[in-house]
Order: structure tokens, then C-alpha cells, then sequence
């Protein structure tokens, strides 16, 4: 009994210790994204400036509050949803390396973002907010649900990863399709969107997400108890009164929105949706939904921030994609911690 007090003791300590160092590194790499580009400032002026309000006229404060504030909070916030995204899918196909990237829902957004760009839209037109969440959602639903119907039949998790990349390959192939015969005006917006940024926010982008972003993070969190039963396997689920049906629906719709919503407004950002979760579980020590929900956000959200940083800043003026520079993180990370499990195991 002792015993059992001082583990459970031991991993709330560890939970806590690991929220605060994300959280402190988050307020870090925050500061960091304020103050640095290329007109170079102090914390000091920085905190003067965000104290001051936006109406200061001086040149350092519209370039804070227009363009600097509005990037990293939609960096933190979007980076956030792609970790509960990812950490949702891969609870939901039971693997650690599903994500909306992986299994092609990104893919799947970008077609009907082309789609809705080229031949809806066509020349001289932009597309609205609403209307990219709307065709990113639609296409990361239509790509998810096709994702489902192959798993009805593929029980191996390797051909389920393999179906969904192909999936993807689909998808991006007809994206080609479509911009052979697009305008050149089309191609660039489209060219621009796909690369992955956060460059560009607005104050209206960022209301949009904000509001988007952290109902379905209330979401997930409420569902963690039932996705703790669900980790245990669909029978256990189905023996302490878990809606299966119900729970799996939810998790695709909410995953949905969430990785359409960052396919929106940043287009797609890869392996985010992979490394965060994986970070965030080995750092909490639990797979436990409840327990892993707050970290998996801050992880992600500290992931993207933290990329965003080096894509604008590492060969400024040029600024690189940000899914590059997530790629280059991502992947090393991902592939250490699955061949430190595998050598724990």
C-alpha cells in the first residue's frame, strides 16, 4: 500500500516537473520569436511595447503587434493541434507512428483546397478563412474516411501506414493533375500554401484558431477518460460503458478539425503530429490520455515555435518552410525514441 502511494507520488511529481520545464521552455522560445528577426530587440522593449498597446506608431511596435504576436501565438496554437491530432490518430489505429501527415490527410486537404483555389475560385481571387477550414476539413474527413474503409480490411498496422501513405500519394498526384492546367497566379498561391508557414498571420486568423484550436483541445481532454478504456482495447471499452462506436466517430471528427484547421491557416506542417506525442509521453512517463492531453499540447505547441524560430531566422532575409525545418527535427526524434523502445523492450 506504501509502495503503490509513493509510485503514484512519484509519477505525479514527474507529470508536474515535465509541464513546468515545457511550459518554461514554451515562455522561452515566446520571448525569443519576439524579440528576434530582423529588426533586433530587448525583452525589455518588447514587454514596454506589448504594455504599451498597439496604438504606439513606433516602427518596433506595429512590427510586435502586426506581424511578430499574431505569428507565434498562431505557431504555439496550431502546433498544439497537431500534436492532439496526431496523439488522437495514433491512439485511435493503436500506432506510434500515425499522424495527419503520415496517413495522408494532409494530402487529402490539400486536393480540396486546389480544387476549391483552381477551379471554384480560378484567377484573381483569394480565398477566404472560412473557406479554407471548410475545404481542408472536407478534404482531411473524405481522406480519414478512406483511411477507415481500408482498415476494415488491412488488420496488419504496417500495410495500414502503407495504405495511408499511398492514399497521400493519390491525393498529391491529382494536386498535380490540377495544376497543369491552373493559371500561374493559381500555381503560386497554391505553391505558397503548401510549403507550410506561419507567415502572414492576422489578428482575425488568430481568432478564428484560437477559437477552433482550444474548443477541440477541451474536447480531447474531456474525452480522456473513455480514451483511457479505449488504449485497454474496444471489448474493455465496451465492458465499463463505453459508446466504441460513438468514441471512434469523435475521434475522427476531432482529429479532422484539428490537422484541417492547421492545413488551413499554415498548410501542411509534417512530423509535428509524429515526435510531439512521443516526447510527451516518454517526458509524463504514462500513456494515460489524462494525464498526457496538457503535455502532448505544450510539447507541440514548444515544437512549433521553436521551428518557426530557425525557419525565420536561421538564413534571414530568406526564410525557410517551416515543415522543412520540422522534418529535420521530427524525423531524428521519432526514429530515436522507437529504437530506444525497441532496445528497452
Amino acid at each position: 500500500m506504501a509502495r503503490a502511494t509513493g509510485d503514484k507520488r512519484e509519477r505525479t511529481r514527474r507529470v508536474v516537473v515535465y509541464d513546468l520545464v515545457i511550459l518554461l521552455v514554451l515562455c522561452a522560445l515566446f520571448v525569443a520569436n519576439l524579440c528576434l528577426g530582423s529588426v533586433g530587440t530587448t525583452p525589455a522593449e518588447v514587454a514596454g511595447t506589448l504594455l504599451g498597446g498597439p496604438e504606439n506608431p513606433s516602427t518596433i511596435a506595429q512590427i510586435i503587434w502586426q506581424i511578430r504576436l499574431p505569428r507565434v501565438i498562431e505557431a504555439v496554437l496550431l502546433g498544439g493541434a497537431l500534436s492532439l491530432s496526431g496523439f488522437l490518430l495514433q491512439t485511435f489505429f493503436a500506432n506510434p507512428i500515425a499522424d495527419p501527415f503520415v496517413l495522408g490527410v494532409s494530402s487529402g486537404a490539400k486536393l480540396v483546397v486546389a480544387v476549391v483555389m483552381i477551379v471554384v475560385l480560378g484567377a484573381g481571387q483569394v480565398m477566404s478563412p472560412a473557406a479554407s477550414v471548410g475545404a481542408a476539413f472536407l478534404g482531411s474527413l473524405v481522406t480519414m474516411g478512406f483511411v477507415l474503409l481500408i482498415s476494415r480490411r488491412v488488420r496488419s498496422q504496417s500495410m495500414l501506414i502503407v495504405a495511408g501513405v499511398m492514399v497521400g500519394y493519390i491525393c498529391s498526384a491529382a494536386t498535380n493533375f490540377l495544376v497543369a492546367f491552373a493559371d500561374d497566379q493559381a500555381i503560386v498561391n497554391l505553391d505558397s500554401w503548401s510549403r507550410g508557414s506561419f507567415s502572414g498571420a492576422t489578428w482575425s486568423d488568430v481568432g478564428i484558431v484560437a477559437v477552433a484550436v482550444l474548443a477541440m483541445g477541451a474536447a480531447v481532454f474531456a474525452l480522456s477518460k473513455p480514451l483511457g478504456a479505449y488504449q485497454l482495447g474496444e471489448p474493455y471499452a465496451q465492458s465499463v460503458g463505453v459508446n466504441v462506436a460513438g468514441l471512434r466517430m469523435l475521434i475522427v471528427l476531432v482529429s479532422s478539425l484539428l490537422s484541417a484547421c492547421v492545413a488551413a491557416f499554415a498548410g501542411p506542417v509534417s512530423f509535428v503530429g509524429i515526435a510531439a506525442p512521443h516526447l510527451a509521453r516518454r517526458g509524463v512517463g504514462s500513456s494515460r490520455p489524462l494525464l498526457v492531453t496538457p503535455a502532448c499540447f505544450l510539447t507541440g505547441a514548444a515544437f512549433c515555435c521553436g521551428c518557426d524560430l530557425i525557419a525565420r531566422t536561421l538564413f534571414s532575409p530568406v526564410e525557410l518552410s517551416v515543415s522543412a525545418v520540422t522534418a529535420v527535427f521530427g524525423a531524428p526524434i521519432v526514429i530515436a525514441l522507437m529504437l530506444r523502445g525497441r532496445a528497452g523492450r
